[in-house]
């Protein structure tokens, strides 16, 4: 990992100006998939896995080791994300704070 980050809530959290574009760890968005491709767009290189069933199937067939950021429309749905993937034996698994909604206002990447 080569950003610090702060707990909030219980939760590893991240701010976007610490993602670097390309990103080797994994980008995963969390929102229904007219979100990923509406108006507020979404990281390049994200993939979607919408939370629920889609996303709990992901990750139990993701490598416990794997470094991934979990992103939403505004941080609530990824902090849940995070936290799911906290119980299931993650480790290396942040929420992106303020998601694609404080992205987008700092005029950020976007697809």
């Amino acid at each position: 990992m080569s950003f610090s980050f702060e707990m909030i809530n219980g939760v590893p959290t991240i701010k976007n100006h610490q993602i670097q574009l390309p990103n080797k760890m994994l980008l995963i968005d969390v929102r229904n998939p007219d979100e990923f491709i509406g108006e507020l767009g979404h990281i390049p290189g994200a993939q979607l896995k919408t939370l629920g069933p889609e996303l709990e199937n992901f990750l139990s067939e993701t490598n416990k080791n794997a470094e991934i950021i979990f992103v939403c429309r505004s941080g609530v749905r990824s902090a849940r994300a995070t936290s799911l993937a906290l119980s299931m034996g993650f480790h290396e698994v942040y929420n992106l704070e303020g998601g694609m909604i404080e992205w987008n206002q700092q005029e950020l990447q976007t697809e």
